[in-house]
């Protein structure tokens, strides 16, 4: 026999709003995380009935970690796209010497001087046969190409909001995923290349391009030579830094900041 609103005790009442509400829109989170905190606070206060018992008491608890598994559920965990002894450290992690987000490139020929939109990241083993890489959290494969040097893998990642944003790299090798695949970052997605790639396109290859866009990549018309090519970069045409301030974040200082949300939302979790 099931209790009537009324009769339910309040964290019951309470987590059953709040859950309906997040099903309605997965954009009330923040203001649901608010709530939390304040619930949190104030536990004692909010559970307070006539009817109140100890068996009511020790219900609380578990509406706290009811409450965070619910809010953070949809939250991506985030890691290096490099195996490293801590892929949630950036311990170890070296760029290459021109590697540096944000460094203005000199032109070329047929380039102009550009910034750089991405972070180089070096092999950070000598492991020349199959040195893997990551993708950074868990996403869906939108685009990719393998074809030399220039091998690209796309990702779209969808937040807790319901926004997007989209992780590349490039310079890759031995492509291990699919178009419109679900990827893992604890699965190999590619690798870096081997000595004899190498070879033959060039030791200034011998990274990951990594990047990390705040709006849609632009849309490409898949060809013979690059069938599931269909999105690119703006690797090329972030001239000025309000060019690339609209279109990219910093890959490194981003992921750092999402581990640093990670780590609050588990000190909340594991707070009596």
């Amino acid at each position: 026999m099931s209790l009537s609103r009324k009769e339910q005790p309040r964290y019951l009442i309470i987590t059953g709003l709040i859950k309906q509400q997040l099903n309605m829109n997965r954009s009330h989170k923040s203001i649901c995380a608010l709530l939390v905190l304040f619930f949190f606070s104030h536990a004692g206060h909010l559970f307070c009935q006539k009817k109140y018992t100890a068996f009511d008491e020790e219900k609380i608890p578990f509406f706290r970690s009811y409450m965070l598994r619910i809010l953070t559920e949809d939250l991506l965990e985030w890691y290096l796209p490099i195996e490293t002894k801590d892929r949630q450290s950036l311990e170890g992690v070296e760029l290459t010497h021109i590697g540096s987000y944000g460094l203005l490139r000199i032109a070329r020929p047929g380039i102009p001087a550009h910034l750089h939109t991405g972070v180089d990241l070096k092999r950070p083993q000598n492991n020349y046969i199959d040195e893997p890489i990551f993708p950074v959290a868990r996403g869906t494969v939108i685009s990719l190409r393998d074809d030399g040097p220039f091998a690209q893998i796309i990702i779209q990642h969808t937040l807790a909001d319901s926004t997007s944003l989209w992780t590349v790299y490039e310079h890759i090798a031995g492509i291990q995923t699919r178009l419109f695949e679900s990827v893992d970052p604890h699965r190999p997605i590619a690798r870096f290349m081997t000595r004899e790639e190498l070879n033959k396109y060039g030791w200034q290859f011998d990274h990951v391009h990594l990047e990390i866009m705040k709006v849609k990549p632009k849309p490409r018309i898949p060809d013979q030579r690059r069938p599931f090519l269909y999105y690119g970069t703006y690797c090329l045409v972030c001239y000025t830094q309000a060019d690339l301030d609209e279109r990219y974040y910093d890959p490194l200082k981003f992921i750092q900041e999402q581990w640093y949300h990670s780590f609050s939302w588990n000190f909340c979790a594991q707070k009596k």
